[in-house]
């Protein structure tokens, strides 16, 4: 691979993914606080859409050989820590690190502001590795496992689990919002 392709290559995936959630519209702060409102889901679609998809293509490049699995320790304190701290971060601030570039790359002053305090808070992050490595990540570690080697269930199966369950709920929300609006006028 090229020195050029090293660099264009995320540059341009970059750039399309962006184009996309600007398109989805969940680059306004307003979209993803009313997700977590109940109010609009948006983001809900959008991004369970590309997990599905994405996961989905995941699993034919492996099957295919194409790829293999690169499984992290599940570190699962860790995880909830941070998905507790990532889902408080964005009620407050109204974007993912995602969608706030995303909303800087519109004009976005208040998302630019956010992103600063992502970037502080990475670092400080950083700086305090020592202690969340000895006293958090090793807390109900489970190690490199994946939800197939747990239960037994090929991966097909959990996919093709995924896929019904994101099509039956956003079938779902489609539904509420079409009666809301019909009840609107």
């Amino acid at each position: 691979m090229t020195s050029l392709m090293i660099i264009a290559g995320p540059l341009l995936m970059g750039a399309v993914f962006g184009y996309l959630l600007q398109q989805g519209k969940v680059t306004s702060c307003n979209v993803i606080e009313n997700q977590f409102r109940l109010r609009d889901f948006t983001v809900l679609k959008v991004m369970g859409t590309a997990i599905v998809v994405g996961g989905i293509g995941v699993l034919l490049l492996v099957d295919t050989g194409n790829t293999k699995y690169y499984v992290k320790d599940a570190n699962m304190l860790a995880v909830a820590l941070g998905a507790a701290l990532f889902g408080i971060g964005m009620v407050v601030y109204g974007y993912c690190p995602g969608t706030a570039l995303g909303a800087i790359a519109s004009g976005s002053v208040h998302a630019a502001v956010g992103a600063f305090g992502m970037i502080v808070g990475a670092i400080l992050y950083a700086l305090s590795f020592d202690w969340v490595k000895a006293h958090i990540l090793n807390v109900w570690a489970l190690g490199k496992v994946r939800l197939p080697d747990i239960t037994g269930v090929p991966d097909g199966a959990w996919f093709a689990a995924l896929a019904i369950g994101a099509g039956a709920f956003f079938f779902w929300v489609e539904s509420s919002e079409a009666k809301a609006r019909r009840a609107q006028g």
